[in-house]
């Protein structure tokens, strides 16, 4: 079992950054390809972005491509994803997730999920 606690969101002005982290609880973190989606109210979850076990690996959405970098640090248990040039339509709540894939962008291969944390960008 892995359990997940996001942090770091927050209301931003367009155009500003944000810096979220998610701290997972399990020993073995660094066998779990970790991913961030979002969603809003009304739309289905959408996939942000993922990383390898090592971190070596990543893929973006076209979305978010440039501007948001996911990381992590397997010494603390930690995944992030530092979020820049921020837009109105970033707007969302933001899900980390683990999986036992290497990395994927398929929400259906994550098995574990954080509460999330809301990202607000005002215009």
């Amino acid at each position: 079992q892995v359990q997940l606690v996001e942090s770091g969101g927050g209301l931003v002005q367009a155009g500003g950054s944000l810096r979220l982290a998610c701290a997972a609880s399990t020993r073995t973190f660094s066998s779990y390809g970790m991913g961030w989606f979002r969603q809003t109210p009304g739309k289905d979850r959408e996939f942000v972005a993922t990383v390898s076990w090592s971190g070596a690996n990543s893929i973006y959405a076209d979305s978010v491509k440039g501007r948001f970098t996911i990381s992590r640090d397997n010494a603390k248990n930690i995944v992030y994803l530092q979020m820049n040039s921020l837009k109105p339509e970033d707007t969302a709540r933001y899900h980390c997730a683990a999986t036992t894939f290497m990395y994927t962008t398929r929400e259906d291969a994550y098995a574990y999920w954080g509460q999330g944390t809301q990202v607000t960008v005002s215009s």
